[in-house]
């Protein structure tokens, strides 16, 4: 069999995406090298993978033909995002790379990118095609002051839950009003949030639904979460996937509140919680490896329920020559 070499880019702290990958070559007998790029040497992620490829950084103007060279040098099938501020440019550059390389690029049509990167469009959407969302303010309903407190703002394209803030009158909407830079201003919600893990093959079908109960988050991150299967979000999110046709493994965000299910936002890409998921047995990794393979993947729910991820920071060791101790 050929090799199949993953690029994990911006790779980061993500270890356990890392590590994932690894074991499902490992349980599948597939010869692969997991390599993590980053444009900083520090990047933990780097001192796991099995190979490293030092990248520019993002708005750099040779980061695509720098990805291009890594494919090529590496004999790289796969291709993986893990940040926002990514998709769009490889969502643009996606088909320029493919032509360039032996690789595929793990990233959703550049209009789903465009729907799901900017939050105003994602309400849009949302909105259009009868999913629950809360009320978006006008800017003439803000001047008029035809608001229902508490509110929710946060900027238009932010991540990692970045200049969030719930409000509570009108003195606090005009000091957050100067600190988010292109702010939404939403109803605020009340109710049990959730991040689901949607994992869907290169033809958009749905493969794996996963949904997770956020029970605490740091930086906009889940760090203790537990799997339920719950029916009312799953076809939910079969629905809106089936409309939205994304291709991956997709992080969604929700609430169910008393009004009922009702959208936060969509990221097309692994999210830092994308392991529980693949831990309670929805593996992504594997999937990803099945298919490449060119297996028909049908849809699944072989993944444990009611179990509870608790996740932890580990440090590692390196000498002077920046190598692990």
């Amino acid at each position: 069999m050929n090799e199949m070499n993953i690029l994990i880019l911006s790779a980061g702290r993500r270890v356990e995406l890392v590590q994932c990958f690894q074991k499902a070559a490992k349980k599948l007998n597939v010869k692969s090298n997991i390599v993590a790029g980053d444009c900083s040497n520090t990047a933990p992620a780097l001192y796991f993978a099995d190979r490293t490829y030092n990248l520019p950084r993002i708005f750099e103007p040779n980061y695509i033909d720098a990805i291009i060279d890594a494919c090529n040098q590496e004999n790289i099938s796969l291709v993986v995002p893990t940040i926002d501020t990514d998709l769009l440019l490889l969502a643009e550059n996606k088909s320029f790379i493919e032509e360039k390389t032996n690789a595929k690029v793990l990233i959703s049509d550049y209009k789903v990118i465009e729907i799901c990167r900017n939050k105003i469009n994602t309400q849009k959407y949302l909105e259009e095609n009868g999913f629950g969302i809360p009320k978006m303010y006008t800017d003439e309903e803000i001047r008029n002051g035809d608001l229902k407190f508490p509110l929710f703002i946060k900027p238009k394209s932010g991540s990692s839950s970045i200049n969030i803030f719930k409000v509570k009158n009108n003195s606090e909407l005009n000091i957050y009003k100067d600190i988010v830079n292109d702010p939404i201003i939403q109803d605020f919600m009340e109710g049990e949030e959730f991040t689901v893990d949607v994992f869907l093959d290169f033809n958009s079908n749905v493969i794996t639904i996963v949904p997770r109960l956020r029970i605490a988050t740091r930086s906009g991150e889940i760090s203790k979460g537990k799997i339920i299967r719950d029916r009312e979000i799953i076809d939910d999110v079969t629905k809106l996937m089936n409309v939205l046709k994304p291709i991956g493994h997709i992080t969604v965000q929700l609430m169910k509140t008393d009004k009922g299910i009702e959208y936060i936002e969509i990221n097309p890409r692994f999210g830092g919680g994308a392991p529980m998921s693949i831990m309670s047995g929805a593996d992504s990794s594997e999937n990803l490896f099945r298919l490449l393979m060119g297996e028909k993947l049908e849809y699944n729910e072989n993944y444990k329920d009611n179990i509870t991820f608790l996740r932890f920071d580990s440090s590692i060791c390196l000498d002077e020559k920046m190598e692990l101790v």
